[in-house]
């Protein structure tokens, strides 16, 4: 019997937030699903509550016609269905045979664990998967999508029906890519039900067959991939048509002095880079994986020690011994990975928007409350952060709002932020929120400071920056202004040894 997975009007209520509204739709086997909508509209919660990592407040899942009860992860598991995370649930001091049967050791008539039957079973997987790895690899010396792939392997050898995948291309490369689409589509022809969840609209036309749109919570149409298009489902989903994003910014035309120069940096990562970026522009750094763009700001931050070379901000030679030298200056840096290195997840929003700030929200010897609460109310206010209140803590909120929380801290009105530099500012968070970040990144330029936009989507790069700097394997190898760029040329660049 061809599987069917049903969510029966599944609502889930959190304090001062209503994250699904009545919820119904229908995923059948052997087609990919896909979630698709702005940060916040349900599509994590949903998965939370498939996955029984949440009980849903009301509604029901029904897989087969029989109401399924998920009281915990293991009675989602034992019904058939996996979830697959952004964050890696394995165990990286164990051999990918013990990840994949984690939980689950097959043990022979005499009690004993049945090595050999595991080592088979693991090895006949990786075969049909077609994966140069091997059964007794440390699962920390895989790279990320190889470590993905063992969860998809651990997915298959439970005989899981119903497998989920959240933004399962985050951190992978385009040939890394196309290795999971290839999975999924093996696991989509083997009957299986396939859950997708992306913001990247490319791969939902790639990989998908249909497309389920969600809205603050509310499920706005089922769509087949093949018979709609990227317009239609940004209408959708923002509620509005967005139209040109990048013709719509209201872009600044008056730069000022040179605030910062870079002249001869050298790194462990990065050789003989030289830029200029004056007060209103933003400058943009393109690259393939491993360019040095993270690289280079992270030695202009004071996070990476610089070996030779010099940096100027207003003129002046800086030597920041650590970050705070660089924050004390006016170098502001929203880093790549927001959540590992930008965020303190189990704090407030408050406490996150005024971290570097404290030493100056002191009454007496004590902390101003007042004074933190006006202003991260100020940030949550300016940039529209999602949030009852500003006590929320921050892994609770969507990657959009936590991406606001930390603009919010760099741009407070008691913090003179000369330089703000942005990494991948948009990743991980939708349509809608990127075109509102686009229009930040110019409002930052003409209050006269000056931004570096590092971005792996050409297209972004290319129509936001002012200008555009393009590395390749720790080197500059081209600048290109923007009413000269295009994707084949920054690409060339890119690519050029």
């Amino acid at each position: 019997m061809s599987e069917v997975l049903e969510f029966c009007n599944v609502g889930k209520s959190f304090p001062g937030v209503r994250a699904l509204d009545g919820i119904s739709f229908t995923a059948r086997a052997g087609r990919v699903v896909a979630l698709l909508g702005e940060n916040g509209a349900g599509k994590s919660t949903l998965l939370k509550i498939l996955s029984g990592d949440l009980r849903a407040d009301e509604g029901d899942i029904m897989i087969n016609n029989e109401k399924c009860t998920f009281n915990a992860p293991f009675d989602s598991i034992k019904s058939g269905v996996s979830v697959i995370y952004q964050e890696r649930q394995l165990v990286s001091s164990m051999s990918v045979i013990e990840n994949i049967y984690s939980g689950d050791l097959p043990c022979d008539k005499f009690g004993f664990i049945n090595k050999r039957e595991m080592h088979r079973t693991t090895q006949d997987i990786i075969d049909k998967f077609g994966l140069p790895i091997q059964p007794g690899e440390l699962v920390g010396r895989l790279s990320v999508a190889y470590q993905q792939m063992v969860e998809i392997m651990k997915a298959y050898r439970r005989n899981s029906k119903i497998i989920a995948f959240d933004e399962p291309t985050a951190a992978l490369t385009d040939a890394e890519v196309d290795i999971l689409f290839r999975l999924i589509r093996q696991l989509r022809d083997d009957g299986k039900i396939v859950i997708y969840v992306s913001h990247r609209l490319a791969e939902i036309f790639q990989v998908t067959d249909e497309i389920v749109v969600l809205k603050d919570g509310r499920h706005v149409k089922t769509l087949v991939t093949q018979e709609t298009n990227e317009q239609e489902l940004i209408t959708a989903m923002v509620g509005r048509d967005i139209g040109d994003t990048y013709k719509n910014l209201s872009r600044n035309d008056k730069y000022g002095e040179v605030v910062l120069e870079v002249n001869n940096l050298v790194t462990d990562a990065v050789h003989d880079v030289s830029f200029k970026l004056r007060a209103g522009e933003v400058v943009g750094f393109a690259g393939l994986v491993g360019a040095g763009r993270t690289e280079v700001m992270r030695a202009i931050f004071g996070a990476d020690p610089v070996l030779s070379g010099e940096i100027k901000l207003g003129g002046t030679v800086t030597e920041f011994k650590s970050p705070k030298d660089a924050i004390d200056c006016g170098i502001a840096l929203c880093p790549e990975d927001r959540k590992e290195d930008g965020l303190v997840l189990f704090r407030s929003i408050l406490d996150n928007i005024c971290l570097p700030v404290f030493h100056k929200m002191k009454k007496g010897i004590v902390l101003d409350i007042d004074k933190q609460n006006k202003l991260a109310i100020s940030a949550v206010n300016r940039y529209s952060i999602k949030t009852p209140t500003v006590d929320k803590t921050v892994m609770e909120l969507s990657g959009g709002n936590q991406q606001k929380v930390i603009l919010g801290r760099w741009t407070s009105e008691l913090i003179d932020t000369k330089v703000l530099i942005l990494d991948e500012p948009t990743k991980g968070i939708d349509v809608g929120t990127k075109a509102e970040v686009y229009q930040m990144v110019c409002d930052f330029a003409k209050q006269g400071i000056g931004v570096i936009f590092i971005s792996s989507e050409l297209t972004e790069v290319i129509n936001v920056a002012d200008t555009i700097i393009v590395m390749h394997n720790g080197h500059i190898t081209g600048t290109v202004g923007r009413e000269h760029a295009t994707e084949e040329s920054v690409l060339a660049l890119a690519m050029l040894d």
